[in-house]
């Protein structure tokens, strides 16, 4: 399939962009189904154009919609980290009235950002049906069989992918394949209930006909399917199927570029020039100078580098919470984490004082994984100098006094890796592309199914070898050769007191083993370390959901509104910090596991399409 995959990777880059600024109205409308497939030609070029845009509307966002692109990406940032307690929306009280909504559990059907979010979804979904209503139509002989078939096996990948963000954060979503009738948007459709089993059908698709390498590192292969389809189980509950897949990929699996599955240095997960190594499992990708004006870059999280006098100089969103930090901190003896008493105090922090003021960071011991996490004053920020405190920031006292991190880019790499988007806000598009999947989430699934499936000890190892990595001091931030000049490189030294310990006999302390502790401890254990290895990369919200007993999670009911309200009781009650007009509000049970069906969607379904409960 070497000519297939040759013009794909052409297309991929060079039309990616166009197709991005087209796109559906809040009503979803946008090219008719019958418009957009007979605008292609019925050729095997034409397929893989409309491939191509497929794949492009992975990113999520597309100009003239109505809502606000940052809130269409793949990263979730919005509903899958703020939400989720890792992050405080950021910027000032006036900026973006309406992401409120996400951190007060206050989210209404009305929302722009969950309007924008659904049409970004529609409009990937529609590409991806019309790739497979394309192919019976190509009658020149210039598409074989079996690359048809290896064609729609990928658009079924790509449908799937679009399901699962539905799924995700509506629940009862629709499941649109390629027989649904499109006039003006996929208006007529109904959400019974949820589709975990559509979806895991789509990706099941994807295994059985997508190959094992690519030619272009953002297709996707078979390995990138079953992960997805993992990844599905879980929200099914489905652990004792998901067991022998979830093994295969810690075993087997490898990249589109034939590279076996490991782990990389945590910070290369984060660093444009780095990415797409061994632990990519798959990636949405995101390029920048190819005359898209920005909209092939990372435009999803334009608003979240640090603000003010930064080196981004916009927009101070996505500010990290006290909880998400204190979370870091270490026992000084094992270096495990504190999983009861993290939140008991604060790890030392600046708040409330001016950049002007003498701050000194906490002396004592945390995980080394916090500082490519979260830029916190006093320490190294990549390599644009030592974070310098509120100067970079919109509003300390309402949002906190920490920046996000795993975003921004490379002062040595700026020119290369970052442009303006459509002319607004000089580097704030990026190419520094979206993990959707690496191997570090993959190895925790696979700890999450060995405690549900009662092999503590195979949790307890794959937990470690995430924690092995955390602890090569190889891979820790390090102070400056040249505080005058950071991007002169890095010494040995490292910049905080960083210990990270292991679990059971493998770290010295059998007595801190899964087995030797019990289901509950290794449960724990694991929901911990997801917090800690993936947080502010939009995967909170969505694991305390699938883990609460609303969703006929193993957490049991009441869970996930019970760790929010702890959440939002710490953050109320940080000494110096306002959050705004938050104080008092709550996480409601049984109804904020879902967000609402946007307003819109209601209207033109004609009464098809059915509220989540609550709203």
């Amino acid at each position: 399939m070497k000519q297939i995959v040759t013009f794909a990777l052409l297309t991929m880059v060079a039309l990616a962009g166009t197709s991005c600024k087209k796109g559906p109205s809040q009503h979803n409308k946008g090219p008719s189904a019958d418009s957009l497939n007979s605008s292609v030609p019925a050729t095997q070029t034409g397929a893989l154009d409309l491939l191509a845009r497929t794949y492009a509307a992975l990113r999520g966002v597309y100009a003239g919609e109505p809502g606000s692109p940052w809130g269409d990406g793949p990263d979730n940032w919005i509903y899958g980290s703020v939400a989720g307690g890792d992050a405080h929306k950021g910027s000032n009280s006036s900026d973006q009235n309406d992401l409120y909504n996400f951190e007060a559990y206050d989210y209404v059907p009305a929302n722009d950002y969950l309007a924008g979010k659904w049409n970004a979804v529609m409009y990937g979904l529609h590409h991806a049906n019309a790739v497979i209503n394309e192919l019976p139509l190509i009658k020149d002989g210039s598409l074989s069989a079996s690359d048809a078939a290896e064609i729609k096996a990928e658009a079924r990948f790509l449908r799937g992918f679009f399901e699962l963000e539905l799924a995700k954060l509506w629940h009862n979503a629709p499941y649109i394949d390629e027989t649904a009738p499109y006039n003006n948007g996929y208006s007529q459709v109904s959400n019974p209930g949820p589709i975990w089993d559509k979806i895991e059908a789509d990706f099941t698709a994807g295994i059985d006909g997508l190959p094992a390498t690519q030619a272009a590192p953002g297709r996707a292969n078979k390995y990138a399917a079953q992960a997805f389809l993992v990844k599905t189980l879980l929200f099914d509950h489905k652990y004792s199927q998901a067991q022998p897949l979830v093994t295969d990929l810690i075993n087997n699996g490898q990249t589109s570029s034939g590279a076996k599955y490991n782990l990389v240095h945590y910070a290369d997960n984060f660093n444009a020039s780095t990415k797409n190594g061994p632990e990519g499992v798959f990636v949405v990708e995101s390029y920048v100078h190819d005359g898209s004006n920005g909209y092939d870059g990372n435009p999803g999280d334009m608003l979240n580098f640090p603000a003010s006098s930064s080196p981004a100089s916009c927009c101070g969103f996505f500010q990290p919470s006290f909880s998400f930090v204190n979370a870091f901190r270490t026992d000084p003896t094992t270096g495990l984490p504190l999983l009861d008493t993290y939140n008991n105090s604060d790890l030392k922090n600046d708040e409330g004082l001016a950049s002007s003021d003498a701050f000194t960071p906490s002396t004592e011991t945390i995980d080394a994984r916090l500082d490519w996490s979260v830029g916190r004053r006093g320490i190294p920020y990549l390599d644009w100098g030592i974070m310098p405190g509120g100067v970079w920031i919109s509003d300390q006292h309402g949002q906190g006094p920490y920046v996000s991190i795993k975003t921004s880019y490379y002062q040595a790499q700026k020119d290369a890796t970052t442009e303006a988007f459509d002319g607004w806000a000089a580097n704030q598009s990026t190419s520094n592309s979206y993990n959707a999947i690496r191997f570090a989430d993959v190895l925790l699934w696979g700890a999450e199914i060995a405690v549900e499936t009662g092999n503590l000890q195979q949790a307890e190892d794959y937990v470690n070898r995430v924690r092995t990595r955390a602890a090569d001091p190889a891979g820790w931030v390090h102070t400056y050769i040249d505080p005058g000049d950071p991007t002169g490189g890095f010494t040995n030294v490292p910049a905080a007191n960083y210990k990270v310990g292991l679990y059971g006999a493998a770290g010295g302390n059998a007595a801190t083993g899964f087995t030797a502790n019990g289901l509950a401890y290794a449960r724990k254990a694991v929901y911990f370390e997801r917090m800690l290895e993936l947080g502010m990369e939009g995967h909170r919200f969505f694991d305390l959901q699938r883990w609460d007993g609303l969703t006929g999670g193993p957490a049991g009911s009441g869970f996930m509104a019970t760790t929010i309200n702890a959440y939002m009781s710490h953050e109320s009650n940080v000494p110096k910090f306002s959050w705004g007009d938050l104080r008092g509000v709550s996480f409601t049970q049984n109804k904020n596991e879902y967000y609402p069906i946007p307003q819109s969607q209601l209207g033109v379904s004609q009464g098809k399409m059915k509220q989540n409960p609550g709203y």
